[in-house]
């Protein structure tokens, strides 16, 4: 690992997944929340159902701190409600500091009386939601009293979807912002109580709302890393030593720097070669010469063999096919590329979730093309998968 000097601007909590208790479902209470004659949604019931569980078995000393909350199916099928609702609901308990969500550990009960637990995870679009309407609030020239339009009507405004928006509101009103003034069947009326403060007024209100993703989050976090500590040419440390030092997946790792490659600033290498620097972020000058021509082309060699898979049959598809052709069987195109079944049902699978083909069981099923994918640019360059290089001195 080629590291010259720590950064010690940003820690997170490492949180194991093989350290945790799992809380077992039949610790959940037997009686379920109860949701008739109650002004509030499901979700905020069920919220104030699994924080009275929570503070109870924690005075009883049968619940701790870092204890798993039992999965969201189990307190679902306890409560009899959907998992969507059981969603919203820890949310809202999360928002209130009870428990903390990680991918790919679950949700886990918080010390409350502890704030500078730190977690790595994705600003989440209804977190989006919430600082967009405290911009519109701050902007719009709105005064203490006055009312602002419904949920239904700022999800137009701010380009988020309804539900987001009403999760984001109810947020707003429980952290004193806005309050509700009366209530006509599912319509509140919220007033604001105060204004918030923004960090800038200079930001457009409307348009989609466009939630920083992980990735974008890891893709700052490694040019501030790489910048701090490497030089032009420097070996980067492995995705295995990123993923843990920034406590995020490996595949996390893989898309962040996969957007440095395109940008020039890194280039992976196959093999063990390794990925290297090319430039640091700041820094316009790139590393270049006759060694890097025997390796493939930076994209090429960071891509995953399913990518590289996808855009060959996207060339396929424009060459060969039109909307509504059914497409050959996976384990002939397999064949035709010498690569896993498995690596083609991903690469169609990615096409199927941009809308560009759809898939079809039965005795006339298959793969069939809906739409021709979006043009792109295609590097022309062969792509070399293994270079041999001789250990005794060349003789020309």
């Amino acid at each position: 690992m080629n590291l010259k000097r720590e950064s010690s601007d940003v820690k997170f909590n490492n949180i194991k997944k093989s350290d945790l208790r799992r809380i077992h479902a039949s610790e959940l209470p037997d009686k379920q929340p109860s949701f008739r004659n109650s002004a509030e949604t499901k979700d905020n019931v069920l919220a104030e159902w699994l924080k009275e569980w929570i503070n109870t078995r924690m005075q009883q000393g049968k619940l701790r701190v870092n204890d798993l909350l039992p999965s969201k199916n189990e307190i679902a099928e306890r409560a009899n409600v959907s998992i969507g609702t059981v969603q919203t609901a820890i949310r809202i308990i999360e928002d209130e500091g009870y428990v903390a969500s990680k991918q790919r550990i679950g949700t886990f009960i918080r010390d409350r009386n502890e704030s500078s637990d730190v977690l790595r995870k994705q600003v989440s679009k209804r977190e989006q939601a919430i600082e967009s309407i405290k911009r519109f609030i701050a902007t719009q020239g709105y005064d203490v009293g006055d009312l602002i339009p419904s949920s239904r009507e700022l999800a137009k405004i701010i380009g988020s979807a309804p539900n987001t928006t009403r999760l984001a509101v109810e947020y707003l009103a429980k952290t004193g912002v806005i309050t509700a003034k009366a209530s006509s069947g599912n319509k509140t009326n919220w007033v604001i109580n105060s204004i918030p403060k923004v960090e800038t007024e200079e930001v457009e209100i409307s348009g989609k709302i466009d939630s920083e993703t992980l990735v974008d989050q890891v893709e700052r976090d490694l040019k501030q890393l790489i910048a701090e500590t490497y030089t032009v040419g420097d070996k980067l440390m492995s995705h295995y030593e990123i993923a843990d030092r920034l406590r995020v997946s490996i595949k996390t790792v893989h898309d962040a720097m996969k957007r440095l490659v395109q940008q020039g600033i890194l280039q992976s290498r196959r093999g063990r070669y390794g990925t290297f620097i090319l430039r640091i972020p700041s820094d316009k000058n790139v590393l270049t010469g006759k060694e890097h021509e025997i390796f493939a082309p930076a994209v090429q060699a960071s891509e995953y063999n399913y990518e590289k898979v996808e855009s060959w049959i996207k060339n396929l598809i424009k060459e060969q096919f039109k909307p509504g052709d059914k497409l050959p069987a996976m384990n002939k195109l397999a064949r035709e590329l010498n690569v896993s079944s498995n690596t083609i049902r991903k690469a169609l699978q990615n096409l199927a979730d941009s809308g560009v083909v759809s898939f079809a069981r039965g005795k006339y099923g298959g793969t069939f093309l809906l739409k021709h994918p979006e043009a792109e640019t295609v590097e022309e360059k062969p792509v070399l998968t293994w270079v041999a290089v001789n250990r005794e001195p060349a003789t020309v």
